[in-house]
Formats: C-alpha cells, structure tokens, sequence
C-alpha cells in the first residue's frame, strides 16, 4: 500500500439526544468517524479498544470499507461508552455520562504490519499515548493531532511534548484559545505554531474551518445545509477526508493542504446530516464530488475587479 494511513482514537457505543431525537448506543468515537471518512479516499488502519459487547452488527460498517482492523483489541469488559445532548445550537452540547470501561486501560500497541505508516492521525486520547504511537512509526510522513479541553487542563506539559512532534495540530477554535492564552484566532495559531506544527487546522463548527501556517492562510465556510440532525463525529470526520486526501495524493505542499480543508469540510458535512455514523455509509464517489462541487460554487469569487 502506498503511503499507509493509520489512525489511534477511541471507538465507542454513543447514546445521543438532539432536536431531530435520540439514539441510543450507536457506533461512535474518533476512530470510527476518522476510519470511515478517510476510508472514501485511501484505505485506513485502525488501533482502538473495544469490550466483548462490541458485536458483528457494530463491525459491520468498517467491513464494508477498505478499513483494516487488526489493530482494533477486544478486551474482557465493556465497550467505552458516551452519551451527550444538543439543544437548538449544534455548537454546544452537554456530557450526560462518560463511562471509560475498557478504555481506561488502553495502551497503542500497534501491529507489526501497521509500523510501516507514514500517515497518522492522532485522536484526542492522552498525549502521553499519542507519543507511545509516534514512538512506534519512525519513518512517518506526516502526523495530525487532536486534543481537548480535558488534556489542556490536566496535561498540559506532556502535550506539548506531543505537539512538538507533529505535523498539523486540528482543533477546535475555544480549545485553541485555551491552549493558546489568547482570544484572536490568528494570534493563538502563530503560538501554536511556535511550539512545534506547521500547519494548524482551527475547526469552527457550523462557521467552517481555518488553515494557517506561517504566513499563509484559508478560510472556508461550512456548506450550508437545510438537515442537521446530530453534529458528533463532524471534527472526526473532517479530519478523515483531510488526512485521507492527503494519504491519497501523497503531496505535502500548501495547494494540497488547502484541498485537503475542502475535503474534510465535504464529509464533515455528511456527518451531521445523520445520527452516528449513518451520515458517511454507503455514500458513492458520484454523491460526493457533487458536494464538492456544491461548496465550490457556494464559495466562489466572480471577476470583478477590486475598487
């Protein structure tokens, strides 16, 4: 396989209440939104933990992708578990419960077989476990990273250790203004920056996504859409199509990483359109390069000349 794309996160069972209702224990975590994103783009290796509750059924999505999951460990126990609720802002959510059941004890062993990746993307696990995985892969190309709130707070040191040794940091834009003591977006990214990546990826939700580096930037609006039915996974899922465009074309320059926000916006916005990951099953190559070309045509200048 050429340019092998891995990715390290959680795989959960997600009980979910929005305005347009509510589901309970449906597939979840980074890991499978990123895996099956990515998987409409290069095929995907998955290192993640699941309880011996996680059956056929819950499998079955990533049977149907070019989604390996050698690296997906069944341990004697329950399956982590996360239940949120969303009022009529999709931006904020409320965590009714999170029970870490087999999750609290993992540990990033990956198989021989996957030591070879040379794209990773980091969910927002530990950073003391996202460096067990880059310790891993030595002769990596490119490495995205998550976090969160949490790990900011309460591990702070050992993620900067991690950031220091990744490629493009995806964030969400009040975890940014946290990590980075500052309020303005660019400023906060110039920081950011300093401490390690060279790309930063700032994720604004309905308000669409920031790439910055150095002195370069792109800023692209959300596709606007008449059916939002349950935002989880769209962070995940942006991040899929971004680090799977990349893994697909192999190039690591700027227009390459400019299309690769326009992807990751493209199946973000499939995500949100369903509850779990229902959003980015079955979808043909046809479906979404015609989303594509919707957010091109949204987002396109005319020729008129400046005053």
């Amino acid at each position: 396989m050429n340019n092998p794309l891995l990715v390290v996160g959680s795989v959960a069972l997600d009980t979910v209440e929005t305005p347009f209702g509510r589901k309970e224990e449906v597939l979840g975590g980074s890991a499978s939104y990123f895996s099956l994103a990515a998987s409409y783009f290069h095929p995907v290796r998955v290192v993640a933990i699941v309880g011996t509750d996680f059956g056929p059924t819950h499998r079955k999505p990533f049977r149907d992708r070019p989604i390996d999951l050698e690296g997906l460990v069944v341990a004697s126990g329950k399956t982590f578990r996360w239940g949120g609720v969303y009022g009529q802002d999709p931006n904020e959510r409320e965590t009714l419960f999170t029970e870490l059941n087999v999750f609290e004890h993992f540990r990033p062993e990956l198989p021989p077989g996957y030591r070879d990746s040379q794209f990773i993307f980091l969910g927002n696990i530990d950073p003391a476990l996202q460096s067990i995985v880059l310790d891993q892969v030595p002769d990596r190309r490119f490495v995205g990273c998550d976090t969160m709130n949490f790990w900011i707070q309460s591990q702070i040191d050992s993620l900067k250790k991690t950031m220091a040794r990744v490629d493009a940091l995806l964030i969400n834009d009040q975890e940014l203004y946290q990590l980075a003591g500052k309020r303005n977006l660019l400023r906060a990214a110039g920081i950011v920056l300093g401490s390690g990546p060279r790309l930063v990826v700032v994720k604004r939700g309905e308000f669409g996504a920031v790439l910055v580096s150095g002195d370069q930037r792109f800023l692209l609006p959300a596709l606007a859409l008449d059916k939002v039915q349950d935002p989880t996974g769209a962070g995940d899922s942006f991040a899929g199509g971004f680090m799977g465009h990349l893994a697909r074309t192999g190039e690591l320059g700027w227009e390459t990483f400019r299309q690769a926000v326009i992807w990751g916006t493209v199946m973000a916005s499939f995500c949100v359109e369903s509850f779990s990951v229902d959003g980015l099953i079955g979808l043909g190559e046809e479906t979404i390069r015609k989303r594509y070309q919707e957010l091109r045509d949204s987002t396109r200048w005319g020729r008129e000349e400046p005053i």
